[in-house]
């Protein structure tokens, strides 16, 4: 394989699950990255909380908010949901009971429960939404929550499980595979010339799509079952690892 580009899920995946990054993959990403190879994240989470990691690695692009935001050199793409769909949607669903809701909004998460290791802001309005670009509404997961937006999903959105702990709804067009492919096209490099590592049901279109695609062994079983390889899991380094022995072909080395 030509590989061009490495595409990695952050949480659970590349990150250790004390979300921290080990100076070790840091080291092994950088030393990838002079080999003219892109590094690339693709994550659930927002710009604001992927800085720390994009400061130590140098991405060379970011697809957050599983696709609603691009960031590729000097451009920013948004995929957003439309005010008018996002405040229907609340109503519906909290006209069935009272459940725990946060909203990514122009760069603040607004939630009516306290989430301080996510800077969260207090908003006790909803359905009623603040104005801004919304690029994710989020309900604390529950089989009945699900079962309720499910229900009442309009047919331009989606929503989607992650860890057990977490239903996010996002545009359709808002997809990590969506994402990573206006990324490659921007850096002209196809799918087949990338590998993509992840963990979760937002990572089940890119594993199946990209050249390789690498599972960790904490992952879900299905991503587990669709990938082409499973590797270790998550707080082992396994991805530095990996990459370690596919471009240089010297695991031990530090």
């Amino acid at each position: 394989m030509n590989c061009k580009a490495v595409i990695t899920d952050l949480d659970r995946t590349l990150l250790r699950t004390d979300k921290t990054l080990s100076d070790y993959t840091a080291k092994v990403l950088r030393r990838v990255k002079e080999k003219d190879i892109k590094i690339i994240a693709a994550t659930a989470r927002p710009k604001r909380s992927v800085i720390e990691y994009n400061d130590t690695v140098g991405f060379d692009a970011l697809v957050c908010l599983n696709g609603a935001e691009i960031i590729c050199g000097d451009t920013q793409e948004e995929r957003c949901i439309p005010h008018n769909v996002a405040e229907k949607l609340l109503k519906d669903v909290c006209a069935t009971g009272e459940y725990v809701i946060s909203a990514e909004i122009s760069g603040v998460l607004y939630a009516n429960a306290v989430f301080p290791q996510w800077e969260s802001v207090l908003y006790t309005d909803f359905p009623l939404l603040p104005k801004g670009s919304i690029h994710k509404l989020i309900f604390s997961y529950s089989d009945e929550a699900l079962n309720v937006i499910r229900n009442a999903l309009p047919d331009s959105l989606y929503c989607t499980v992650a860890n057990k702990q977490l239903i996010q709804i996002m545009n359709k067009k808002a997809t990590k595979l969506n994402g990573i492919s206006k990324v490659l096209n921007t850096f002209k490099i196809s799918p087949e010339e990338a590998i993509f590592f992840g963990d979760d049901n937002d990572d089940l279109e890119a594993i199946k799509t990209c050249g390789i695609g690498v599972a960790v062994q904490n992952a879900i079983p299905e991503v587990k079952a669709a990938a082409d390889v499973v590797i270790g899991a998550n707080d082992n380094d396994s991805v530095a690892e990996f990459l370690l022995n596919f471009f240089f072909n010297d695991m031990n080395s530090q």
